[in-house]
């Protein structure tokens, strides 16, 4: 039992040493790289936490994409060429402005089309009624035979 403890502790202060060895540590880029790469990470959005940008994130996957800004950008690759590559790679998502192109339509009007609806329904189910219904025909003579009989009937039992 001791040995099965000791084997799961060193697995899980390895899998520790593992992730901490894959991010770069911070000094390793100049202190002009470390701002143009906060500035492209503060346009990209995290594709796990889907409102925050990777700067802002704590996710896995920011972490990496980050590290992806910083690899591109120390390579000589402009921000505008890096915001393409994340583009190309995760789509127009990944762009927390994203282009008006005909496919991101829905993501601009989308919400001003939900509230424009939302205003319509409730202005329709809440405005009073312009037609008044006509008043029923009154009742036949057989009608109200018929009634005075199930009423007297009913009230004897």
């Amino acid at each position: 039992m001791r040995l099965a403890v000791i084997i799961f502790l060193l697995a899980l202060a390895g899998q520790a040493v593992l992730a901490r060895a894959q991010e770069q540590p911070a000094g390793t880029y100049s202190v002009e790289l470390e701002a143009e790469a906060r500035e492209v990470g503060k346009s990209l959005r995290c594709v796990v936490c889907q409102n925050q940008s990777i700067e802002d994130s704590a996710a896995p996957l920011a972490a990496d994409m980050r590290q992806l800004v910083r690899e591109r950008l120390a390579a000589g690759e402009s921000p505008d060429q890096v915001r393409a590559f994340m583009t190309n790679r995760y789509g127009n998502f990944v762009l927390l402005r994203p282009p008006l192109q005909l496919d991101t339509l829905f993501l601009w009007f989308g919400p001003g089309l939900f509230i424009l609806c939302a205003g319509a329904c409730w202005w329709i189910y809440l405005r009073p009624q312009a037609t008044h219904p006509e008043p029923a025909a009154p009742l036949t003579q057989d009608e109200v035979q018929r009634l005075r009989v199930h009423l007297l009937d009913d009230a004897s039992e």
